[in-house]
């Protein structure tokens, strides 16, 4: 059909955003809305001694000053940690307390120690700065080095040597026997550099209280309400579920640090109760370097095990991580189970060790930032391949291809117990090299070296594994001027939700695709979804609208038989480009089109159909997908200058069944555009002994720009579907971030080989780059 499966569809939101009609968190205003601003600590670490407020709260416009102590009395909670962790040992995580403000102590450089409430938002941030703290400064400890010292500050009393979590999987022993028997062994260490997401839209929170119903409203920013309604009123608030509504608007870019609750959003609320009115805050760019969730920070050790055909016969795994000053919600399970369910990659290796212990440092919480472990598992697996290649003397791809999980071995069991249902490795490789010209590399190796330029090609494949939460519904509404609204619990910020969800009921139900609305981030809709994150939202979402019309069609052939009067086994549903979605009495003429059929049985209340075709559904899943494809970069190096310029990218994907290839292509260019400013430039820095944010701006915060960004040739095979859910479709919003890390590290390895350089740490910045080919690195 014109706008049904598989059609590259242009997105229908596209429209709002490009012509100023988007309606974000800021374009809000409340009648009589007061606003906020936040006093953040200046110091890493620190006795929060006392807070002087007499000055701000004279300040002109200023309704209140808050602090914990007013917030507590209130029953305010401490921020959940809701992450399934285990220690080494069998012992649950060491939750710490992280209150909504300060309270004797500060951890971080951003973290919020008072709140400034004022008739407008230039005299809230002029009071904060009239707030007094007394301070009595500590040393700090912001980094993993500087956290695991002998002699480190220690942050929370209840965590010695700042030690929050000692995580193991895998056989050590049988990992120990077979290295003892390799016939060659290669390991190789890397870190993951610590990123800022730096989403286009600042966070952003309303917060209302109606005092005659004892109801709070929270208008913000968000990737879904289910997840933030119960963690603010059951863990934060304590609150009936029914005293609050979650309402996310419009949200410029999420990338996982949106899904969880920030302190700021409770806190709105609990300011709008004190002072009686509607309170606004809108962080700015500064906050959110402090103050958002950062992302990845994790140093790791790979060790292989070959046998002397080259076949991998274990992998060793030893990793730290730095969670930051606090437990996030998710932290202590993105370096551990994350990113382990994908640590072998796409390859058959028999035993598998890990261990990673996760330190509390004096730096911002870390949470999911986009891939969430699985860009972390794929850099260290295809850099160690990379690396064992050379020192095994083989080709790259001849190394992987002996290792690959054959289409064969289908369903494939690795070692953390996924599943991968579906996928042929070896021919989504193939094509990627065909379409990257791999063979006719030396002809541009030399029209580089005529340039004086470096070249180097780097290849990476990937896999990773999508879902979260394992249940999500959808529900189907005839509207009485002939539209149809679906409600998802999902939210879109980006993906093209609206556009994708369309085109499934607009094939399924053979209805307008223009007259099709979807509802989305309120919580106060019936459905209860998981929310966006996990690139789960899709085979999801999207099996549920599919799931939810059967049911529809179902009981249009219940209202059909009584509306054309005859047996329901004689109606028959088709769905045609003409026609659209028609109930027909087999053998004859007599038919009706879905809309119609809707609305009859709605306005005669036929018996069992009051609410006409009307229809909730909730998809089960029993596992997630696998994504996978191989990418391939070339660069060129400047020797004299380090610079590094991407200057071919070539990505083949396996997404199972493609229900929009233009809204897939824009997920891999965007997930590729954040892996290459990772690899390439962005690094969030702290000074190692004052714990102080270096990299606090984009004055000094290296962000992907146009410039550095190549012409991405982008294909997928849908010849291996998912069998987990109805669709067959495989999860694409993460993938182009988790294969793009390693590839171009390869590549510029690869173009270093004539100086020895064995490996560089991301960011490849031109410096890093320099020293690395002068040997000062």
């Amino acid at each position: 059909m014109k706008f049904g499966m598989g059609q590259p569809v242009r997105r229908v939101e596209d429209q709002r955003f490009v012509t100023g009609q988007g309606h974000y968190t800021s374009d809000f205003t409340k009648p009589n809305q007061a606003y906020a601003a936040f006093v953040r600590s200046p110091h890493a670490h620190a006795l929060l001694k006392g807070i002087d407020i007499a000055e701000a709260k004279a300040a002109p416009g200023v309704l209140a000053v808050l602090t914990v102590d007013d917030i507590d009395k209130l029953g305010a909670r401490t921020m959940p940690c809701i992450a399934p962790a285990v220690n080494r040992d069998g012992s649950p995580v060491t939750q710490v307390s992280q209150h909504l403000l300060a309270r004797g102590k500060v951890r971080w450089v951003g973290e919020a120690i008072a709140m400034v409430i004022a008739e407008s938002a230039a005299l809230a941030r002029d009071a904060a700065d009239l707030v007094m703290p007394d301070f009595e400064i500590l040393s700090a400890a912001p980094t993993i080095k500087t956290a695991m010292a002998p002699d480190a500050p220690q942050l929370w009393e209840e965590l010695p040597g700042n030690l929050a979590l000692d995580w193991e999987g895998g056989d050590a022993a049988a990992v120990d026997a077979a290295f003892k028997s390799a016939a060659k062994t290669v390991s190789l260490e890397v870190i993951q550099n610590r990123v800022v997401a730096n989403a286009m839209e600042p966070r952003a929170a309303l917060g209302e209280y109606d005092p005659a119903t004892e109801r709070y409203t929270l208008t913000s920013h968000g990737q879904g309400t289910t997840m933030v309604h119960a963690g603010i009123a059951q863990l934060i608030m304590g609150i009936a579920p029914e005293k609050l509504r979650i309402l996310q608007p419009d949200v410029g870019g999420g990338f996982g640090t949106k899904a969880f609750v920030y302190p700021e959003q409770p806190l709105v609320l609990y300011a709008a109760r004190i002072v009686g009115r509607p309170v606004k805050w809108v962080g700015d760019r500064a906050e959110a370097f402090l103050a958002d969730a950062h992302g990845r920070d994790m140093e790791t050790r790979v060790e292989l095990a070959f046998d002397k055909d080259a076949r991998i016969q274990a992998m060793r795994v030893t990793g730290t991580a730095n969670l930051g000053a606090y437990l996030s919600q998710y932290a202590p399970f993105i370096p551990t189970m994350a990113g382990s369910r994908v640590w072998g990659g796409v390859y058959d290796i028999p035993k598998v060790h890990g261990q990673v212990r996760c330190y509390m440092t004096n730096s911002a919480p870390i949470d999911a930032y986009r891939g969430a472990g699985r860009p972390e598992a794929a850099f260290f697996i295809e850099r160690v391949m990379d690396l064992a290649a050379s020192e095994l003397g083989l080709d790259p791809v001849d190394l992987r291809r002996r290792n690959l999980i054959a289409k064969s071995a289908m369903p494939y069991t690795n070692w953390m117990a996924q599943n991968f249902d579906s996928g042929n490795f070896d021919a989504t490789l193939t094509e990627a090299l065909s379409r990257a010209k791999w063979d006719a590399y030396p002809q541009r190796v030399a029209a580089s070296k005529a340039r004086g330029r470096l070249r180097g090609r780097g290849l990476a494949y990937y896999i990773e594994v999508t879902g979260g939460v394992p249940q999500e519904p959808a529900s189907i509404h005839f509207t009485d001027n002939g539209a149809v609204e679906v409600y998802v619990g999902t939210h879109s910020h980006g993906q093209g939700h609206e556009t994708a969800y369309a085109q499934i009921l607009a094939e399924k139900l053979g209805v307008p695709f223009e007259s099709i609305s979807i509802k989305q981030g309120d919580s106060d809709y019936a459905v209860k979804g998981g929310g966006t994150g996990g690139s789960r939202s899709l085979h999801m979402a999207g099996s549920a609208i599919l799931q939810t019309s059967d049911d529809v069609v179902a009981k249009g052939k219940k209202a059909a038989s009584q509306l054309l009067e005859a047996a329901e086994g004689d109606i028959e549903f088709t769905v045609t480009e003409a026609e659209g979605g028609r109930f027909s009495v087999v053998g004859t003429d007599k038919g009706m089109s879905i809309i119609d059929v809707a609305l009859e049985a709605r306005r005669r209340k036929l018996p069992g159909l009051e609410d006409g075709l009307d229809a909730t559904g909730l998809f089960s899943a029993t596992a997630g997908t696998y994504p996978n494809g191989a990418h391939i970069c070339e660069v060129e190096i400047d020797p004299d200058t380090g610079t590094t310029d991407v200057v071919s990218y070539v990505v083949h994907d396996d997404f199972g069944r493609v229900i929009n290839p233009m809204l897939v292509a824009g997920q891999v260019h965007g997930g590729v555009a954040q892996g290459l400013g990772q690899a390439l430039v962005e690094h969030c820095v702290y000074d190692p002994e004052s714990g102080q944010l270096i990299t606090g701006s984009f004055m000094d915060y290296g962000m992907p720009r146009a410039d550095i960004m190549p012409s991405i040739d982008f294909s997928y095979t849908e010849a291996n579907p998912a069998t987990t859910n109805p669709l067959g479709s495989k999860g694409c919003g993460e993938a182009g971030t988790v294969g793009a890390l390693p590839v171009i590290i390869n590549a510029i390895v690869d173009a270093l080989k004539p100086y020895g350089v064995r490996h560089v740490d991301m960011p490849a910045t031109p410096e890093r780059v320099w020293r690395a080919i002068n040997g000062t690195a």
